[in-house]
């Protein structure tokens, strides 16, 4: 007889009830889409994955605050975006202090990108696979807010009311984010036709 994989929900629970393999299969779930959001905001991959780590640490610490009012994905979310941005703000600071530029390191690829796709004719799929890239590419032009909504909608699928609650914004915030993304994507492809 199969039994269900216990929710999200339930697992937290019982992470606040100290259970450490219901963590650990917590982290087992989200690790991936944690890295992929970590580096959509900070653009740096050590830095992605010390992020995410940060945030497993507050879920366990925080675990037992976790009321059930969103699902636990909406929940996690929210600490994790605020571990980048509390990352970037130290970062930040001690850049200006010390005067060093930013950017991502020469070589390095978009983790989106390397994501296995469904099998489709090899004909095709070199053109959708130029056309993905070259969205992926306009996607990393975009403003660090407009980026992360686009993100947490087409990869992770949450609505404009879970990513209302990721972002602290307001729906018609990030509604307007995502608006003002998808004009310009559709404006430089429409450029490029």
């Amino acid at each position: 007889m199969e039994t269900l994989a216990p929710s999200d929900e339930a697992l937290c629970k019982r992470v606040a009830e100290r259970d450490g393999g219901a963590f650990d299969d917590l982290v087992e779930r989200y690790q991936e889409r944690a890295y992929r959001i970590a580096w959509s905001i900070v653009r740096d991959r050590e830095d992605a994955k010390d992020c995410s780590q940060e945030a497993f640490i507050r879920l366990h610490e925080s675990a037992g605050t976790f009321a059930g009012q969103a699902k636990f994905s909406t929940w996690f979310y929210r600490i994790l975006v605020n571990c980048c941005l509390d990352h970037q703000r130290r970062r930040r600071g001690w850049r200006r202090l010390l005067g060093w530029g930013g950017g991502a390191e020469e070589g390095e690829s978009d983790p989106i990108e390397r994501q296995p796709a469904p099998f489709i004719d090899p004909i095709e799929a070199v053109g959708a696979e130029r056309h993905m890239s070259q969205i992926w590419e306009a996607v990393e032009e975009l403003s660090p807010q407009q980026r992360t909504a686009v993100l947490l909608q087409c990869r992770e699928e949450l609505s404009t009311k879970e990513i209302a609650a990721v972002l602290h914004l307001s729906e018609a915030t990030v509604r307007v984010h995502l608006h003002r993304a998808y004009t310009t994507l559709k404006r430089r492809f429409g450029e490029q036709s």
